[in-house]
């Protein structure tokens, strides 16, 4: 009898950020899971980490070891623990691009995350500009300093032919956003260079580009962007699919604001992080993805004898 089993990871180290909500969230998670903990905490948010931890592990005792769940207060410790790989099983950093390079750099942990959350809308011929306009300001106003806010604006060019692309730009001035141009929208459109194609605002400021059309807009989101969340806006059905299928990143859309981009509006509940990463979880990380499988066979004698004898139930399936 084969199963193929769920199982813990391990033991997690998560650094986060100064977010003391963010605490008994990722403690959920790795109850729920199995998993041990390891929590790095802000310095900002160092006294309500310290309680929150404290209520979390006497609520679990006397069932669960509160060493389970530890709790790491000074940055120090970090380098010292991203040695322990034979401890150690998954590193999951939240936080700056420079926090999450430098971990991967520094470990021979699996790490499981991003460094940037370069997001981009490309906003099509064939859009509704009405509507573009309201998802590319939420995407973008919402949570600027979020890592699913949008950063980089592609237009078709014929919106800049017929100067519908006024009202998109007037739309962002309004909320006081920074518009930036990438060579062809400074060119054409008269904007301030952005600081490079791959730029990670954080606050209100945003990047435009101009690209021909559906080709060129992926190139673009392929070369410049980090494989976090992309969406495109158009009433073109077929196009949005063709969008959806090409780009690779851990989350694509159609006619919607990145901001969708979240554990909790995904319904996972709650996220420990979101991965940019192929292997093994992609995007928004709930309980699943703190879990990974085994092979359970149990027998009763059974030998393979290169299978002489031996009757396997396969069933040849359909290639679609």
């Amino acid at each position: 009898m084969l199963e193929q089993q769920t199982c813990p990871i391990g033991v997690c180290l998560i650094i986060f950020e100064a977010r003391p909500d963010a605490l008994p969230q990722i403690a959920a998670l790795a109850i729920r899971s199995g998993n041990g903990l390891l929590l790095k905490g802000g310095k900002e948010a160092a006294r309500s980490n310290f309680i929150l931890h404290k209520v979390i592990t006497d609520a679990l005792a006397p069932d669960v070891d509160p060493g389970l769940i530890g709790l790491v207060t000074t940055r120090e410790e970090i380098g010292d623990l991203l040695k322990l790989d034979d401890c150690i099983d998954l590193v999951i950093p939240r936080g700056s691009n420079q926090l999450v390079s430098w971990i991967q750099r520094n470990t021979k942990i699996m790490v499981l995350g991003h460094a940037d959350g370069v997001c981009h809308i490309y906003v099509d011929k064939d859009c509704d500009l009405e509507m573009a306009c309201k998802i590319v300001v939420d995407a973008k106003i919402d949570y600027p300093a979020a890592c699913n806010a949008v950063e980089t604006v592609l237009v078709h060019e014929d919106l800049v032919g017929d100067g519908r692309v006024a009202r998109l730009t007037a739309a962002l001035a309004g909320a006081d956003v920074k518009i930036n141009g990438g060579p062809r929208a400074c060119s054409q459109l008269g904007l301030p260079p952005a600081p490079a194609l791959h730029h990670e605002y954080s606050c209100l400021g945003v990047t435009i580009e101009i690209v021909t059309g559906l080709d060129e807009a992926v190139d673009h989101i392929h070369k410049h962007g980090s494989g976090h969340t992309e969406c495109i806006l158009t009433t073109n059905d077929a196009l949005a699919e063709e969008f959806r299928k090409r780009v690779d990143s851990a989350c694509v859309f159609s006619n919607c604001s990145t901001r969708f981009s979240d554990g909790f509006r995904f319904g996972l509940g709650a996220e420990v992080g979101i991965s940019t990463s192929r292997i093994h979880a992609r995007g928004p990380v709930g309980v699943e993805g703190l879990l990974t499988t085994r092979w359970v066979l149990q027998g009763s004698g059974h030998t393979v004898e290169k299978d002489k004898g031996v009757s396997y139930t396969h069933k040849k399936l359909p290639i679609a």
